[in-house]
């Protein structure tokens, strides 16, 4: 299988460019404005190009190992709706997902994977956002496809729905056609983290598992300027004291064999997650590491792509090619 060429900008800890990479795919640049993504990019993957800048001071003629890309691929920061980036102070997300777009006309890449908020797809909302994207691919000479994603249809044990833009230069798109799931019963929590929870010893780790049969919600990363490490909001940690986990703030570590779990005790009788467990959650393979402390790798973590997602749309964008 011939390996195929990319650059994946705001590319955060790897989750999309590690699926790209399973799919074929070899990065010849990734880039990101974050000092610590850079870093767990380069802890993974030291012979990757990494460049830490700002996407939208980014210029390619300073890059040419940039140019000559089979795909341009780009897992955004998630784009807020009109209302809500009106009342913002700035409208980052979206300057960066035209800086992504305006990319294309420079680099010309036969085809572009971009990544985030389900509603980009058809709310209305967004109905500016695709407008612009509309306008500026056509006048390149890509035809595209919308469409929405579950993580969870791929193996990921978690509730994750991802918007998906995928464009093509117009000979290709006829050939293109969306990732299908991967598999027929979706993995629980209870599945993905026991073994992890029993790797202590704690003696009661078959009955949370047993019990823990729910697909993980959403993991949230948060804004880096918010304090700690949580697993979402309200409704989402009620969805986990459910399965009689705390969801209020990680673990670093998982339950040893004294610990008693006696979820009718309220949060105190509840297990927390590790970040370990919660890249399990992202599908992260065992040996991926992540750099900073605590709060910084959940951060990285819950902003992923999950890298079997990644690997599909590679597939599918590989199809369409003739690879």
């Amino acid at each position: 299988m011939r390996a195929l060429r990319f650059i994946d900008v705001c590319a955060g800890a790897g989750g999309l460019a590690l699926g790209l990479e399973q799919a074929g795919f070899e990065p010849t640049l990734l880039l990101d404005n974050n000092a610590v993504a850079c870093r767990t990019l380069r802890l993974n993957r030291p012979e990757w190009n990494v460049l830490e800048s700002d996407l939208r001071d980014f210029d390619p003629i300073e890059h040419p190992e940039s140019y000559d890309v089979d795909l341009l691929s780009a897992g955004l920061p998630r784009v807020r709706s009109a209302a809500t980036y009106k009342r913002a102070d700035s409208d980052k997300e979206r300057e960066l997902l035209r800086a992504t777009v305006y990319l294309v006309h420079a680099v010309q890449p036969r085809a572009l994977v971009i990544e985030n908020v389900p509603g980009l797809v058809d709310h209305p909302d967004f109905e500016d956002v695709r407008g612009f994207i509309r306008s500026e691919l056509e006048h390149l000479g890509y035809r595209f496809r919308w469409f929405v994603l579950n993580a969870a249809d791929f193996g990921v044990p978690q509730e994750r729905r991802q918007g998906v833009l995928v464009a093509l230069k117009s000979r290709f798109f006829d050939a293109f056609r969306p990732p299908t799931p991967t598999v027929h019963e979706h993995v629980t929590v209870g599945q993905a983290l026991r073994d992890s929870m029993a790797s202590r010893g704690w003696p009661e780790a078959d009955a949370w598992a047993g019990q823990a049969t729910i697909v993980a919600p959403t993991l949230v990363g948060g804004s880096e300027n918010r304090g700690g490490a949580d697993l979402g909001p309200t409704g989402t940690k009620r969805a986990w004291a459910r399965v009689g986990v705390n969801a209020g703030s990680l673990s670093d570590d998982v339950p040893g064999p004294d610990f008693v779990w006696d979820p009718s005790l309220g949060p105190s009788g509840m297990v927390k997650i590790t970040n370990t467990q919660a890249a399990l959650l992202q599908s992260f393979p065992d040996e991926w590491r992540f750099a900073g402390g605590k709060t910084i790798r959940y951060r990285q973590i819950g902003h992923a792509s999950p890298p079997p997602v990644g690997r599909a749309l590679g597939l599918s964008v590989r199809e369409a090619l003739g690879e």
